[in-house]
């Protein structure tokens, strides 16, 4: 009798498979699996911060994967070539990796425009790359927005020859120390030249370098009220990405922004990059990093 169940039971639990196979045109893998009864794996990426060195423990302990720093505030810093050098000491001492780098260039160096200074601009560029590679760092991000505004009245496809024009300079330098610069959208109250993916992936293929690749900055998009569906488009130039709510730039968890499209852009491109809260001003920083982190780990866990 027991055998004659157990056969019974087989064939239904066939049959209903084969139902949802049949269906799995309309209900797709994911419906198939919850009916089923699998598990699927959430959906995890390396999350960071951008902020000063000094709050690498603290990151850490929160649940970062990694900490991004500024050119200025750990390659470069004021102070010269011995703050670098503590930096760089600190960093070996913490083994707490820095991935990427934000601010390549101040605003008086101009990448574009009749004063545009590219010599100076490689200098720095060189330095910057040789610094990120004793740092054992992935990313340099080339936003700088103030540096690449279009003056009013400059011709905008000499603008965009010029800025191109340096970018395949600063490609053999990069591709020299093994470090990528990641080139960012950055929305039009901040610069009037590269506000969107697209604009973002012509300089990477006119620049033509597996060391000049695009940044996605998920605030920015916002911004611009660009589509999560842009990332799908342009997901295989994707590299590094950060992210902000849209209002005031705050942490993820203090305006409540929902950003779930645009991780599920992510994921369905296989994005396995870094994703950094980039903020410039915060209310209680440890507070809101913290909870930043968890608002993000909790909506990646849903897409």
């Amino acid at each position: 009798m027991s055998t004659i169940i157990e056969q019974a039971d087989r064939r239904t639990f066939l049959k209903k498979a084969s139902g949802l196979a049949a269906g799995l045109a309309v209900s797709g893998p994911l419906t198939e699996a919850l009916a089923l009864g699998i598990e699927t794996a959430a959906y995890n990426i390396p999350l960071g911060v951008y902020a000063a060195y000094d709050k690498a423990h603290f990151l850490k302990e929160s649940g970062c994967a990694y900490i991004e720093e500024s050119v200025a505030g750990f390659l470069i810093p004021k102070e010269g070539d011995e703050q670098y050098e503590k930096n760089l000491q600190q960093l070996r001492q913490d083994h707490f990796p820095i991935k990427s780098y934000v601010i390549l260039l101040p605003a008086d160096l101009k990448t574009l425009g009749p004063n545009a200074n590219h010599e100076a601009i490689l200098q720095r560029t060189e330095l910057v790359l040789k610094r990120a590679k004793e740092c054992g760092s992935q990313y340099v991000v080339f936003g700088s927005g103030a540096s690449r505004i279009i003056p009013e009245g400059f011709d905008k496809a000499t603008a965009k020859a010029q800025h191109i024009d340096l970018t395949k300079k600063m490609a053999p330098l990069a591709e020299k120390y093994g470090v990528t610069i990641a080139v960012e959208p950055l929305n039009r109250g901040e610069t009037n030249f590269i506000n969107s993916l697209a604009e973002g992936v012509e300089i990477v293929d006119a620049v033509k370098s597996p060391r000049v690749k695009l940044l996605c900055d998920i605030y920015h998009m916002l911004k611009e009220d660009e589509p999560a569906t842009e990332i799908i488009k342009y997901g295989k130039h994707i590299v590094h990405c950060h992210i902000a709510e849209r209002e005031k730039r705050t942490p993820p968890g203090v305006m409540g922004d929902d950003f779930r499209a645009y991780l599920g852009a992510l994921k369905k491109i296989n994005y396995k990059g870094g994703l950094s809260i980039e903020c410039f001003v915060y209310t209680d920083f440890e507070k809101e990093a913290k909870r930043g982190v968890e608002v993000l780990k909790q909506q990646l866990s849903e897409v």
